[in-house]
């Protein structure tokens, strides 16, 4: 289980989805993403590509979001996520769609969101892909993504927290 770090719902603990599709963000890192990002979030129009159990998503609820989009594909994590939210009773304030995250982002019309978090599977290139797709049309003010800290990704400020790291790219 892992738990929501700050704000409306600190300390709810959340689902994980069954199996091995899913790598939930540690709490420590999740806490140090959302520091970096504190006012931001606020009043946000949030993404959470790859959401698996929601937790960056409603992490940003819980600290002031107004509403957060959840893009996921996989059953488990789809029955994760839709726990959770329930859970925490913010199914007004999300959209859940189930469909390929990077399909989802290539179609998304600039500025669509004011923060937008992705954390994709490590294997693949899908951290890279989506942050080419950012480049060429900024869907958020802030894009943020989680990858291996050995596989550094281009962009405007990286954080290492052992083997993991998180990028961000701010629209021009």
């Amino acid at each position: 289980m892992i738990r929501i770090i700050a704000g409306e719902f600190k300390g709810r603990r959340l689902k994980t989805p069954a199996g091995d599709t899913v790598r939930p963000t540690a709490d420590r890192v999740r806490e140090a993403w959302f520091s970096i990002l504190q006012r931001p979030v606020r009043g946000a129009r949030v993404l959470d590509l790859f959401a698996g159990s929601g937790a960056l998503g409603l992490e940003a609820l819980s600290r002031g979001a107004i509403s957060a989009d959840f893009v996921e594909v996989h059953r488990f994590a789809l029955a994760a996520l839709k726990a959770n939210i329930a859970t925490l009773d913010v199914n007004d304030h999300v959209v859940i769609h189930r469909v390929d995250a990077l399909k989802f982002a290539e179609r998304l019309p600039a500025g669509r969101y004011d923060v937008a978090f992705a954390d994709p599977p490590y294997a693949g290139e899908h951290a890279a892909r989506l942050v080419a797709l950012f480049r060429v049309n900024p869907f958020a003010r802030i894009f943020s993504i989680e990858h291996p800290a050995d596989a550094p990704i281009p962009g405007d400020d990286t954080r290492r927290y052992g083997d993991t790291a998180v990028t961000f790219v701010y629209a021009p």
